[in-house]
C-alpha cells in the first residue's frame, strides 16, 4: 500500500444553490469571523458614530487633571526609586551572588551524595545476594556430599564473581576473593584439598576470562604453594608456613585470575590474616555479623600515585535458614578503588574537593582528598586538603555504617565507619559570576522604569484590553499553523508576500477559509526533497501484550523525542501513520534549499533518531515492562520530487504525494532493524556534498514491489557521528543544527525528554535483568499501595505474628498437601473502596521498598539460566497477570466496575456487584497472584517434573510430584520469612487471617502452573465444571462465589503462564523456540529420552487444540476478563492456524539454529582453551 493510500482522507463538498462549492475546513479556526471582538469591530464600523454627551468637556478636563497628577506622581516615584535602587543595587547583587554560589554547590553536593549512596547500596545488596547464593548452594551440595566447610569450591566461580565487578581497577590484585575459615586442626587436610581441587576451578576461570597463553594451567599448579603460608618480609617476602595458632583465612578462589610473572608463587593458600588491615576487618566482621569495610592503599603503576582503596568483607554462613543458629564459614573480599568509584558521578561543576574519612586507625592513611572536575577525579593527598574558609558549606554523608551498639564491641575492636565530606574551592567560586552583571543591572533599571509603565498600563488597560485578546488569538492560531504546515504553506495561509513576510494579513486569513469559486487548492511542487520513513520494528508484537495506555506512553515519548530532533536538524514532520514516523527535508524554504543539504539533514535526523530510540526504550523498560528495550527503528530514505499541499475537506491537513513517497516507504519496509537504508538518489546527493564516506553498498540488488531490482545502501552511523564531531564549522551544520548541544544529549549528559520520570533516568545505568527487577518492584509496589490504602494507610508491627509465621509453611507437610479447592476471599467493603481510590498517594516506605527490591534481586538470581524457564519469562507471566487483572470488568452495565489509573502500574479495580467473584474486592488477592507469577519458576532445573522423578533427585524424593513448583514455593517463602524482610511482610499482611490467606493463594496459584500432571488437570477440570455448570449447589452464596474465584485465579495464572501462545505471532514463535531449545538441550545432555524435534510440530497443534484454545474459551465463558478474553481467544486461534501452515519449517529452523549455536559455543571454548 502506498503512502498516499495510507493517509488519504475523503474530501468533503457542500451544495450551495445550483452550483457545487468546495468547502475548506481546518481542524482549528484560521479566520476572525468567529471572534466576537472582531465581529463587534466590524459592526461598529458600519454604524454612525455615537454623539458625545454634553458633559464631555468637563469629563475631558477631569481626565486631563488626573493625567497631570499621575505624571507628577510618576516623577516622584522615579526620583525616589532611583535613590533607593542606587543604594540597594550593590547590596542585593552581592547577597544574591553569594546565595547562588551556596545553592549551586549544595545542588552539586547533593547529586554526588545521592549517586554515591545509591552505588554503595547497590554494591552491598549485590554482595549480600552473592554471599546468600553461595551459602544456599554450599549448604545443599555439602549436605548431599557429606562434606563441610572449608572443603568446598564454588561452581562456576568466575561467571558468578564477574557480575560483581562494577569498577575495574588498574591494580593487578584480585578484586573478588573467596577465603574460607580454616581451623588449626584442618590446615594439613585443607592443604591437600587445594592440591586436588585447584585445577578444576582454574581451568574454568581461564576459559571464561580468555587469558592468553602466558598464563597456563601448569604455571598455576606449579606456583601453588602446598600449604597455608604467609610472606616473610625478612626473607625477601618468601612464602613460609604460618606458625600462628588458631584460625586462618587462606585465599582460595579469586577473580579475575591474574598473575604477575615476577612472583614465582600463586596467591592460593596465602593467609589473609597475615595482613593487619584484613585481620582487623575479620575481627570486626565476626563481631557485627555483617559486612565491614577497611582502608588499604593501592599504587597506580602508570603514575606512581597512591590512591585510596578499601576491602569489603562479606561473611558467608553455613546455613540460610532463618531461626537457625548460623556459623560464619568463609568470607568474600571485594576491593574498591575509590578514585574510579567517584568518576562520572558529577555531571557538571569544577573544583569540588571530596574528603574520605575512615573512622578506624590503620597502618595506611585513613584520610584522602580527591578533587572532582566534572566527571574526572584526581587524588590530591593522603590528608585533608580542603579550604578551611569553606567549612561552613561542608556537606557530609555516611557511605558505610554498620549501626551497632558500641557498648557491645570489645576493647581493641574498631567498628569501621566511612564518611565523605564535600567542600567547594576558590576555583569553583571563580567559575560563577560573583558580581552583578550588566544584564542584571539593566534588569533592575528595567524594573524601576517598569513601575511607572505599570501605572500607565492601568490608565490604558480598558483601551488595550480588547486588542490584546484579539492579538493573542491570532498568535495562538499562528503557532498552531506553524506546527502543522511548512513555511511556504504558512506564508500562503497568512497572505504574506516577499516584501512583507512578517505582517499578518487578517483579510487573507478570512478569505482563505471562505467559500469562493476561484479559491484554488493550496498545493505546490517541490522538485528536490528527501523523505524519511521510520518504522518501529517489533511494535505490533510488543503492543499485543500491553495495555492501551502503555502503548500511547511509548509512542508519545518516542515521537516527542523525534519531534525535537527534527526541529534541531531543520526536518519537517509530516505525520505519523500507526507506528511509522514520516518526515521530509527540503520543504521549509519552498524547495530552495540545496539538495545536498536536505539529504544530509535527513540522514542526520535518521542517525540521531535511531540512537535516541535505543536510549529511550532502555529507560522505558522500567515502566513498560519486558521486551521494551528490544524495540528497534527501521529507517528508509529516498530523495526526489513531491507534490505537497493542503487536501481540503473535513480534518484538513498538509500531505505529500508522488512516487518519491512510495519509494521511501519501500526503502523502509525492505530494510533491517536498527539500520538506515538509502536509495541511489539520496546517495548521489550525499556524494555531491562530499559525504561519500557516510554510506556503504548493501551488496546485491534487492527487489522492491513496483520498482523491480534496486541498488541500495546502508548509512554508516559511525561515519556520521565522526562528521558531527569534526565538521562543526560546516555551513550546513551551522544552518541546520546545534551539533554540540545534540552531542551532549546523545551521550546522556542532557535529556530532551522532560516527561521521563526519575525512575526511567536511573534505568540508563541498568542491565536488562536489573530493569526487569525494577519493573517487578514497581508492579508489586502499586499493589502494596492498594493493600495499605484499604487499611487507612497504616502499617503496624507484625511482631505478634512471629509465632504464626513460624508455623505457616513449616508443619511437616508438602506444598501439595496444603492445596484447598476453595479459598475464602475478602468481601466488598464500600468504605475501603473510598480509601483505595487514593492508593497512588500512599508511600509504602523506603525500607519496605528497599526490602522488596532486595528480595526480587535475590529471586532473580535464583532463577537458572534456562532458555525458557528464567526470570524474563516470569516477568512476562507477571505482565500478563497485570493485564488480566486490570481488564476484569463487570458484566452488568448497570453496576459497572470502577476503574481509575494514575500511572502505568496503577491498579484500582473494585467489583460493585460481585461479578468478578470478589477477586477485585481484595487487593491482597491481586498481590498474591502477581507475586506468585514472579516466583513460580524459581530454581527451575530446565527439565520437566517427570524427568526429576525419574532421576530421583533430592527434591523429587521430598515432593514426589509437582516437584519444581513445590520447590519454588518453599524457596521463595523461606526467604520472605527471614528477619530482614520484616517491613515488607508488614505491608503484605497484618493479621493471622491475612497471612494464611496470602499463603494459601500463593500455594494454589503456583501449583496451578503444573499443567502436565494429568491427575491435577483432571481435578481442576471437574472443579471448573462444578463451579460453572449452572447447577444449583446447596451451599451458601459466599461459598459458591469463593469456589468460582479460586478456580478463576488458577486459570488466570495458567493463561498467563502460556500467554505467549495467545499473543502476537512473533511473540509466540520467539518463546516457542526458547522452550524448544530448553527441551532439545535436555535431550542432548541425556536428561530426556524423547527427541522433541520429532513430534514438536504435531505436539503444538495438540497443545492448542486440547489446552490453549479451551483455556481461552473458559476465560471468555466465565465473563470476568472483558475484551481480553476475546483478544486471547482470537490470537490463540490465529496462531494455531499459522503454526499449522508454517510449523514444520519452523521446527527445522529451530534445530538448525540450536546446532549452529552449540557449535559456535564449542568452537569458542576450544579457542579459548588453546589460546587462553
Amino acid at each position: 500500500m502506498s503512502y498516499g493510500e495510507l493517509v488519504r482522507e475523503n474530501s468533503g463538498h457542500k451544495k450551495s444553490g445550483p452550483k457545487m462549492k468546495q468547502a475548506f475546513s481546518f481542524p482549528f479556526d484560521l479566520s476572525v469571523r468567529g471572534d466576537p471582538i472582531a465581529m463587534s469591530r466590524r459592526s461598529d464600523m458600519s454604524k454612525p458614530p455615537t454623539p458625545a454627551p454634553r458633559d464631555a468637556p468637563i469629563v475631558a478636563k477631569k481626565e486631563e487633571a488626573a493625567v497631570a497628577r499621575a505624571k507628577i506622581l510618576v516623577s516622584l516615584v522615579l526620583f525616589l526609586s532611583a535613590v533607593l535602587v542606587g543604594l540597594g543595587i550593590y547590596m542585593i547583587g552581592v547577597e544574591q551572588d553569594e546565595q547562588n554560589f551556596e545553592n549551586l554547590f549544595a545542588g552539586y553536593a547533593s547529586e554526588v551524595s545521592t549517586v554515591s549512596r545509591q552505588k554503595a547500596d547497590q554494591l552491598f545488596r549485590s554482595l549480600d545476594s552473592f554471599a546468600f547464593s553461595i551459602s544456599s548452594q554450599a549448604e545443599s551440595e555439602l549436605r548431599l556430599s557429606n562434606q563441610r566447610w572449608p572443603f568446598y569450591s564454588v561452581p562456576e566461580w568466575s561467571q558468578k564473581a564477574e557480575k560483581l565487578i562494577v569498577d575495574p581497577s588498574t591494580s593487578k590484585d584480585p578484586q573478588v576473593i573467596l577465603a574460607p575459615i580454616v581451623q588449626e586442626t584442618d590446615r594439613t587436610e585443607w592443604a591437600n584439598y587445594i592440591q586436588q581441587n585447584t585445577l578444576s576451578w582454574v581451568q574454568e576461570s581461564i576459559s571464561n576470562e580468555g587469558i592468553d597463553e602466558q598464563y597456563t594451567i601448569d604455571g598455576v599448579l606449579n606456583s601453588t604453594v602446598p600449604f597455608i603460608y604467609e610472606l616473610d618480609a625478612a626473607n625477601g617476602y618468601q612464602p613460609t608456613a604460618i606458625s600462628r595458632s588458631g584460625e586462618s583465612l587462606p585465599i582460595w578462589q579469586t577473580y579475575p585470575l591474574k598473575s604477575d610473572p615476577s612472583v614465582p608463587y600463586s596467591s592460593v593458600g596465602l593467609d589473609s590474616l597475615s595482613a593487619t588491615e584484613i585481620a582487623d576487618l575479620y575481627r570486626v566482621t565476626k563481631q557485627v555479623s555483617g559486612p565491614t569495610i577497611g582502608i588499604t592503599n593501592m599504587t597506580l603503576e602508570s603514575a606512581g600515585v597512591t590512591v585510596p582503596a578499601s576491602h569489603i568483607m562479606q561473611p558467608i554462613y553455613d546455613t540460610t535458614h532463618s531461626g537457625t543458629a548460623k556459623q560464619m564459614t568463609a568470607v568474600v573480599l571485594y576491593r574498591i578503588n575509590w578514585l574510579t568509584y567517584f568518576e562520572d558521578i558529577l555531571a557538571g561543576g569544577k573544583g569540588v574537593v571530596l574528603v574520605l574519612r575512615f573512622s578506624c586507625p590503620s597502618d595506611t592513611p585513613s584520610i584522602f582528598s580527591i578533587k572532582m572536575n566534572g566527571s574526572a577525579t584526581a587524588i590530591l593527598d593522603d590528608s585533608d586538603l580542603h579550604d578551611q574558609a569553606y567549612n561552613h558549606l561542608e556537606y557530609s554523608e555516611t557511605l558505610f555504617d554498620p549501626e551497632i551498639d558500641e557498648s557491645q564491641v570489645p576493647d581493641g575492636v574498631c567498628v569501621p565507619q566511612l564518611t565523605m565530606h564535600l567542600y567547594p574551592t576558590q576555583e569553583f567560586y571563580d567559575s560563577i559570576e560573583i558580581f552583578v552583571s550588566p544584564l542584571e543591572k539593566a534588569s533592575i533599571l528595567f524594573a524601576v522604569f517598569g513601575l511607572p509603565a505599570l501605572v500607565f498600563f492601568l490608565y490604558d488597560n480598558l483601551v488595550g484590553r480588547r486588542q490584546r485578546k484579539f492579538m493573542h488569538r491570532i498568535a495562538m492560531q499562528e503557532m498552531i499553523v506553524s506546527n502543522v504546515f511548512p513555511k511556504a504553506i504558512r506564508d500562503r495561509i497568512y497572505g504574506r508576500n516577499a516584501q512583507s513576510k512578517t505582517n499578518l494579513d487578517v483579510t487573507a486569513m478570512d478569505s482563505f477559509d471562505s467559500e469562493r469559486e476561484d479559491d484554488a487548492p493550496m498545493a505546490e511542487l517541490f522538485p528536490s526533497t528527501t523523505i524519511v520513513f521510520a518504522d518501529i520494528s517489533g511494535f505490533t508484537a510488543w503492543a499485543s501484550a500491553r495495555e492501551p495506555q502503555q502503548v500511547f506512553i511509548l509512542l508519545e515519548a518516542i515521537y516527542g523525542a523525534f519531534d525535537t530532533i527534527a526541529s534541531q536538524h531543520g526536518v519537517f514532520k509530516v505525520e505519523t501513520v500507526g507506528d511509522c514516523y514520516v518526515a521530509a527535508a527540503g520543504l521549509e524554504l519552498g524547495g530552495a534549499i540545496a539538495p545536498a543539504d536536505h539529504a544530509s539533514a535527513a540522514c542526520l535526523f535518521a542517525h540521531d533518531a535511531v540512537n535516541k530510540m535505543g536510549e529511550m526504550t532502555r529507560r522505558l523498560e522500567v515502566t513498560l515492562g519486558p521486551d521494551t528495550a528490544d524495540l528497534d527503528l527501521r529507517v528508509g530514505i529516498h530523495s526526489g520530487q513531491v507534490t505537497a499541499g493542503v487536501l481540503r475537506g473535513e480534518r484538513s491537513r498538509f500531505q505529500l504525494f508522488g512516487d518519491t513517497m512510495n519509494t521511501a516507504a519501500r526503502m523502509e519496509s525492505s530494510g533491517e532493524r536498527n539500520r538506515i537504508q538509502l536509495s541511489q538518489a539520496t546517495v548521489d546527493l550525499l556524494t555531491k556534498a562530499d559525504r561519500s564516506h557516510w554510506f556503504i553498498s548493501r551488496g546485491n540488488k534487492i527487489f522492491l514491489k513496483g520498482k523491480g531490482n534496486m541498488q541500495t545502501y546502508w548509512l554508516r552511523r559511525t561515519a556520521v557521528q565522526r562528521s558531527k564531531s569534526f565538521d562543526s564549522s560546516d555551513e550546513f551544520s551551522v544552518a541546520l543544527a546545534d551539533e554540540t548541544d545534540y552531542d551532549r544529549e546523545a551521550t546522556g549528559k542532557q535529556s530532551s525528554s522532560s516527561d521521563l520520570t526519575a525512575l526511567e533516568n536511573v534505568a540508563d545505568g541498568m542491565n536488562k535483568m536489573e530493569r526487569l527487577v525494577e519493573w517487578n518492584v514497581e508492579v508489586l509496589t502499586s499493589l502494596l499501595q492498594q493493600i495499605i490504602a484499604s487499611r487507612s494507610g497504616d502499617v503496624q508491627s507484625i511482631e505478634p505474628l512471629s509465632d504464626v509465621e513460624k508455623r505457616v509453611g513449616n508443619h511437616g507437610a508438602t506444598i501439595l498437601e496444603e492445596f484447598v479447592p476453595i479459598i475464602p476471599l475478602k468481601r466488598f467493603n464500600e468504605r475501603e473502596l473510598r480509601k483505595r481510590r487514593r492508593a497512588h498517594t500512599i508511600d509504602i516506605g523506603e525500607e519496605a521498598k528497599s526490602q522488596l527490591r532486595k528480595y526480587l534481586t535475590i529471586i532473580a538470581g535464583l532463577y537458572k539460566d534456562n532458555p525458557f524457564h528464567n526470570f524474563e519469562h516470569a516477568s512476562h507471566v507477571t505482565a500478563s497477570v497485570k493485564k488480566l487483572l486490570k481488564r476484569i470488568v463487570n458484566v452488568d452495565e448497570g453496576n459497572g466496575l470502577s476503574s481509575s489509573s494514575h500511572s502505568s502500574h496503577s491498579f484500582d479495580l473494585v467489583d460493585l456487584a460481585g461479578h468478578s467473584y470478589g477477586i477485585t474486592s481484595d487487593p491482597l488477592t491481586q498481590f498474591a497472584v502477581a507475586f506468585s507469577a514472579t516466583i513460580h519458576d524459581v530454581d527451575h532445573p530446565g527439565v520437566p517434573n517427570v524427568q526429576l522423578v525419574k532421576e530421583n533427585t533430592r527434591n523429587a524424593q521430598i515432593y514426589k510430584k509437582s516437584v519444581a513448583e513445590q520447590n519454588s514455593v518453599d524457596l521463595a517463602w523461606e526467604m520472605l520469612m527471614q528477619d530482614e524482610y520484616h517491613e515488607l511482610r508488614a505491608c503484605i499482611y497484618q493479621t493471622e487471617e491475612e497471612l494464611k490467606r496470602f499463603r494459601q493463594l500463593v500455594v494454589n496459584t503456583v501449583l496451578a502452573t503444573d499443567i502436565v500432571d494429568k491427575e491435577l488437570q483432571e481435578l481442576r477440570k471437574k472443579r471448573w465444571e462444578t463451579a460453572f455448570s449452572g447447577v444449583f449447589l446447596h451451599e451458601p452464596e459466599g461459598v459458591t462465589m469463593d469456589r468460582k474465584a479460586t478456580i478463576v485465579i488458577e486459570h488466570l495464572i495458567q493463561a498467563s503462564d502460556v500467554a505467549h501462545t495467545m499473543q502476537h505471532w512473533h511473540i509466540y514463535i520467539a518463546w516457542n523456540e526458547k522452550f524448544f531449545c530448553e527441551c532439545y538441550k535436555a535431550y542432548k545432555s541425556g536428561r530426556s529420552d524423547v527427541d522433541p524435534s520429532i513430534n514438536w510440530y504435531k505436539g503444538e497443534i495438540g497443545f492448542f487444540d486440547f489446552y490453549v484454545i479451551p483455556l481461552a474459551k473458559k476465560l471468555d465463558d466465565c465473563g470476568v476478563f472483558g475484551v481480553s478474553s476475546h483478544e486471547y481467544l482470537n490470537y490463540a486461534t490465529a496462531n494455531r492456524d499459522e503454526w499449522k501452515r508454517e510449523g514444520e519449517q519452523l521446527v527445522t529452523s529451530f534445530v538448525r539454529r540450536f546446532v549452529e549455536k552449540e557449535k559456535g559455543i564449542s568452537r569458542d571454548m576450544i579457542s579459548k582453551s588453546l589460546h587462553g
